[in-house]
């Protein structure tokens, strides 16, 4: 079972928690993982391309000249997609690009991206995000004394006013709540930070 130091914002270790093998210490699987980073990719996508049909663009739908006799091809209307400004044979339509991943595999797949996190080291456990102010500043230098630079993501267990909005303004860092966390989430991330709640929380819900 692993054991990770859980720290405070001063960067004091205050204590220490242990993983759940199951969750933390099992095999990575990269081909799971790419799947569910993939879905929720996918399923930000908004669907909206479009391009009109011959039945949507402009134009009559008279015949230009009759259909022998002039030399020339035979046309039926100027909304022919042969012709400029015709319509588009075959283009996008509107589609959602969603794709469910069942409940057992999207676990799997971030039980897979947890147990990466903390063998590059780049789990870490918070005992609480306690602001005594809602300012980004103080946040952001509590932050850089913790040795998070860039791209960190927050996992909180309780709504937190003050760290909601010290940490908004933060263009690399992201906070969730810890029933939120994606894959995606925690692969695309620096640092995975929890605190002792959230990821007790998680851990529950993982092992189940």
């Amino acid at each position: 079972m692993a054991t990770v130091d859980v720290k405070n914002l001063s960067n004091e270790v205050v204590g220490k928690i242990d993983l759940a093998d199951s969750v933390f210490a099992g095999p990575i699987n990269q081909g799971l993982m790419h799947l569910a980073v993939k879905q929720y990719l996918a399923s930000l996508r908004s669907g909206t391309h479009k391009t009109k049909t011959r039945a949507e663009v402009s134009g009559s739908g008279k015949k230009p000249w009759r259909q022998k006799g002039t030399g020339r091809a035979r046309v039926g209307e100027i909304r022919n997609p042969l012709w400029r400004k015709g319509g588009t044979v075959f283009g996008p339509r509107p589609r959602s690009y969603e794709a469910p991943l069942p409940k057992k595999m999207f676990r799997a797949a971030l039980r897979s991206a947890l147990a990466l996190k903390l063998k590059e080291n780049q789990l870490n456990v918070i005992d609480a995000f306690t602001l005594e102010s809602h300012k980004t500043k103080a946040f952001s230098q509590a932050l850089s004394k913790l040795g998070f630079d860039r791209k960190v993501l927050l996992v909180d267990h309780q709504e937190n006013p003050n760290l909601w909005l010290a940490s908004r303004n933060l263009n690399d860092v992201q906070l969730l709540p810890n029933l939120q966390v994606t894959p995606y989430h925690v692969l695309n991330a620096n640092h995975v930070v929890f605190t002792k709640a959230a990821i007790e929380a998680l851990q529950e819900v993982l092992t189940k």
